[in-house]
């Protein structure tokens, strides 16, 4: 029997659809760029793989082990990066691109045009009484950027992190090290997205359902990875 556990405040086991499964978060180093997140998946998952396991690795510590983390400091935000954050709906459960460093970082990665159209589709959204517009346009990279919050796991409260780059290919590469299907995903405590997955075993719409309360954590756990494990 693993000795993995839930992570305080956390459940261990969600049930979907009639099916309990088990999320068991699994306590790593703090993955940086100077580590291969092949490797740090081999180290702390090998020993707790049992068959029929599915792991479900956060997208910022791939990011991370791609230097795709950038500090506050290095980051020089364009006037427009400024105004444009008026435009974004600031959550409860993260900055998002709500301060001008990660809007800066998401006209850099996206591209000015397409996070204009995503302004403006805000701004008629808020109108209406519809949120969540601007990301829907934007697209995926520019939702995935996370800025600095008081509760993130240092070095990288005072860091942006951007999306993680080919996250199909990196969950491939972590699939045949391990022999287990890998999801990459984008989860907080409001909602979850699968951003990459090693093969069809993989199920984009079944994986956020079940880790929906985002059993990682968001703060000091260092555990940015877990086993998806059906209740006996």
């Amino acid at each position: 029997m693993s000795e993995l556990k839930a992570n305080e405040g956390k459940k261990e086991c969600m049930e979907v659809d009639g099916v309990s499964y088990l999320r068991l978060p699994i306590k790593t180093c703090v993955v940086t760029a100077e580590h291969n997140i092949v490797d740090v998946a081999a180290e702390y998952v090998t020993p707790h793989i049992e068959e029929g396991d599915i792991l479900f690795i956060s997208e910022k510590s791939v990011a991370c082990s791609q230097r795709r983390a950038v500090p506050l400091t290095d980051i020089h935000p364009r006037p427009l990066a400024k105004f444009l954050t008026k435009f974004v709906y600031k959550s409860p459960y993260g900055i998002g691109l709500g301060i001008p460093e990660t809007m800066e970082m998401a006209l850099r990665e996206c591209g000015t045009m397409r996070i204009l159209f995503a302004a403006f589709c805000s701004a008629i959204g808020k109108l209406i009484g519809r949120r969540g517009w601007f990301y829907k346009v934007a697209g995926y990279r520019a939702e995935s950027i996370d800025g600095p919050t008081p509760y993130t796991l240092p070095p990288y409260n005072k860091y942006v992190v951007l999306g993680p780059d080919k996250p199909d290919e990196v969950a491939k590469s972590i699939s045949q090290r391990l022999g287990i299907p890998v999801a990459i995903v984008d989860i907080n405590d409001l909602k979850g997205k699968v951003l990459g997955a090693s093969g069809p075993e993989v199920d984009r719409e079944l994986v956020p359902k079940i880790l929906r309360d985002n059993p990682l954590g968001q703060s000091g756990q260092q555990t940015p990875m877990g086993l998806i494990r059906k209740a006996n």
